[in-house]
C-alpha cells in the first residue's frame, strides 16, 4: 500500500530580502538556528550595508519576479559604516514614490531594522510582508 501525498496548490509569495551583513543577515541566521518559523519563499541577498542598496536593486528584483522586497538593516545609530542605514532611510521615501510611479503597490516593499540578536523580529517582518503581499496577489502572473 502506498501513501498518498497531497500537494498544496496555494500560492506562496516570493520575497527578495536585502539584508545588511552585520545585523539583519546575522538576525536571519539566528532565526534559523533558533528554529523560528518564517515563510520559506524568502530569498536573502546579503549586502554589506543597507546604504549600499540602490533603489534600482528593489525595482529590478520586482521586475525579475519577486512579489515583494524586504530591506533590513542595523538600527539607526548602530551602523557599522556610521551612516549607511541613515542613507537608506532617507532614500526610502523616494523609493516608495518610484515604486508607486512604476505602477506597483508600495505595500510590496518593506524597510525594517533588525539587529543580530533579533531573529524573531526579522522573522516577524518577513511574515508580515508575506501576508501583505499574499493579500495583494502575484505581482506577475505566469512567472516561473
Amino acid at each position: 500500500m502506498t501513501a498518498t501525498v497531497t500537494i498544496s496548490k496555494e500560492w506562496i509569495p516570493r520575497i527578495a530580502a536585502f539584508c545588511c551583513n552585520w545585523c539583519s543577515y546575522a538576525g536571519a541566521d539566528l532565526a534559523g538556528t533558533s528554529r523560528i518559523q518564517y515563510p520559506s519563499a524568502v530569498r536573502i541577498i546579503r549586502v554589506n550595508c543597507t546604504g549600499r542598496v540602490d533603489p534600482e536593486f528593489v525595482l529590478n528584483a520586482l521586475d525579475k519576479g519577486a512579489d515583494g522586497v524586504l530591506v533590513s538593516g542595523c538600527h539607526p545609530g548602530d551602523c557599522h559604516y556610521t551612516s549607511g542605514n541613515l542613507k537608506m532611510r532617507a532614500r526610502w521615501t523616494l523609493l516608495q514614490m518610484a515604486v508607486e510611479q512604476a505602477g506597483i503597490n508600495p505595500d510590496r516593499i518593506r524597510l525594517q531594522w533588525a539587529s543580530a540578536s533579533e531573529g524573531q523580529k526579522f522573522a516577524d517582518g518577513v511574515r508580515e510582508l508575506t501576508e501583505k503581499v499574499k493579500n495583494l496577489g502575484p505581482f506577475r502572473r505566469g512567472w516561473q
